[in-house]
């Protein structure tokens, strides 16, 4: 599956911050705003000058911040799956764990609990891990 399988809205995010994580972005960004408080220093500050600014800065705010969210669920997605694979590729592994974020609230407790249980027994106390049948399916 290529970048061309993508939907047009997910390769202009992903492109957005590819472009906005490189240290140049920011170098640009320092460059233009030393401009424009230099290009408001000659025009004595008109009255639109801070109205442009704040529209600008608002602007970009708003589309960075979707842009950071879409890369960011996009690489969690992925490190789930390769999770999921590793944890498939392990015969001893607890294959309820594959794909335990799209698990009921009384599933991900239920075995949060014998996580825990395991924790403690292997810390060395008394308490026993609750049964498999008890677990939700």
């Amino acid at each position: 599956m290529g970048g061309r399988d993508k939907r047009w809205s997910s390769r202009v995010l992903h492109g957005i911050g590819t472009v906005s994580e490189h240290a140049a972005a920011g170098l640009i960004a320092a460059g233009a705003l030393v401009t424009w408080v230099a290009f408001g220093i000659a025009t004595q500050f008109p009255v639109w000058w801070d109205n442009i600014l704040f529209v600008t800065s608002s602007s970009v705010t708003v589309v960075m911040v979707f842009a950071l969210q879409h890369t960011q669920a996009r690489q969690q997605a992925v490190t789930q799956r390769k999770l999921d694979e590793l944890l498939r590729a392990q015969p001893t592994a607890d294959n309820r764990l594959i794909a335990l974020e799209g698990a009921s609230d009384d599933e991900l407790g239920a075995l949060t609990d014998l996580s825990q249980a395991h924790r403690e027994r292997a810390l060395g106390t008394d308490a026993p891990p609750p049964p498999i049948a008890d677990l939700p399916t």
